[in-house]
């Protein structure tokens, strides 16, 4: 009984936290300014946005990085599993792109809707990650699409960057792993880079 007790007060405290934020600290950290703007760059280099883009982002959270990825002039769209992190990222982002409540691996929306796709760090919470970039491979442009998937390391497991028990949660997968989940996915154009210690940005096309 007390192992059940424990392990559904940790459920809920990722739930709260990471893997569907919700209440008033997930509001200030999602809603921050500056929240994962570590990935921001390496992930707007692989994709390379240009007016002509229609970018989703999943796992938009408060939808911060999606404001940013609309200065470069293309149209967006974010998608997250959380309730209180859509109606965050329709604040944060003032109406300039749909907000949709979704998850990863259920898309609502058309084969070739997009000509690229984000996911910053909510990878490792995907429970079936193949699943996910076969819906990414789906509603992405198969002649100018690509994705570009920024997650966390094995390595940092247990550290601050992903500490216990919230990394107990998490799902952490080898440069290997992470390029066999996208050829799986049907991509075939695959790379994982190492943009800092302990991250990994999965870049592909299909």
């Amino acid at each position: 009984m007390f192992n059940r007790i424990r392990e559904w007060r940790i459920d809920r405290m990722t739930d709260r936290v990471a893997r569907r934020p919700h209440g008033k600290a997930a509001r200030r950290t999602y809603g921050a300014d500056d929240v994962h703007s570590f990935a921001w760059d390496p992930v707007l280099e692989a994709l390379q946005l240009t007016p002509d883009d229609q970018l989703l982002d999943v796992g938009c959270g408060g939808g911060v990085f999606l404001r940013r990825a609309l200065e470069t002039g293309c149209s967006g769209v974010g998608v997250d599993h959380s309730p209180a992190m859509v109606q965050l990222a329709r604040e944060i982002t003032g109406g300039r792109a749909p907000i949709v409540h979704a998850s990863a691996d259920r898309l609502p929306f058309e084969q070739d809707a997009f000509s690229a796709v984000s996911s910053l760090v909510a990878y490792f919470f995907f429970p079936d990650p193949v699943a996910a970039l076969r819906e990414f491979s789906r509603v992405v442009d198969p002649e100018r699409g690509r994705i570009a998937v920024y997650t966390t390391a094995p390595e940092l497991k247990g550290t601050p960057a992903a500490p216990y028990p919230l990394a107990t949660r998490g799902h952490f997968y080898e440069d290997a792993e992470l390029e066999a989940h996208a050829r799986d996915a049907g991509f075939r154009d695959v790379e994982v880079r190492r943009p800092q210690e302990g991250t990994q940005l999965l870049v592909a096309r299909p």
